[in-house]
């Protein structure tokens, strides 16, 4: 009998820290969003594993280098772990639109390399986002698809083109407070 396998997968931008609109391309501007850590933290303590699955074309339009990139998730990590959080893994997709991948969301390659990879099962693993394509790529897979009022997710709200089955939060904290009191897993 296999073990059911605890796993979230979260946005970054937009869902874990502030998002900006010419992206964040340096430590300095990575900012958490009030209680997204805190979040992770209690996700974590129910025994999730906590994933991040971030589109950053940053990188292919050359606004910043791959150390940058680096940097910025470190700090991320290091603010997370400062609250007793962690984040097990960080997937991201450097490509730009125009390189036609299958990984940048929303294409649902980077959730298929994370669920491969931590064989987990969509169906019962949500995917939080803030944004269209963070919701269409989850679904494409079956993946629970949550949305958080942060970040684009207003307007991504407002827009009324959500995926079946969409649920929606005001925050990562009000998402982790939801999932774990109605979790079965």
């Amino acid at each position: 009998m296999s073990t059911v396998k605890k796993l979230v997968i979260l946005d970054r931008d937009g869902v874990i820290n502030y998002d900006a609109d010419e992206f964040i391309k340096s430590p300095d501007e990575w900012r958490p969003i009030a209680g997204s850590l805190e979040a992770i933290a209690r996700l974590n303590q129910a025994g999730y594993r906590v994933v991040v699955a971030t589109n950053q074309s940053g990188v292919g339009r050359g606004l910043f280098d791959m150390a940058t990139l680096n940097a910025i998730h470190f700090k991320m990590h290091q603010a997370a772990a400062a609250l007793g959080a962690r984040i097990d893994a960080v997937f991201f997709c450097a490509h730009t639109a125009h390189d036609n991948c299958d990984c940048r969301k929303p294409k649902p390659g980077m959730l298929q390399m994370i669920a491969e990879r931590f064989n987990i099962e969509p169906t019962i693993t949500p995917m939080v986002g803030d944004a269209q394509r963070d919701l269409e790529a989850g679904a494409a897979l079956g993946f629970p698809v949550h949305l958080v009022l942060t970040g684009k997710g207003r307007a991504t709200y407002e827009a009324g083109m959500l995926p079946s089955g969409t649920k929606v939060h005001p925050d990562l904290w009000a998402f982790a407070l939801d999932f774990l009191a109605n979790s079965t897993i």
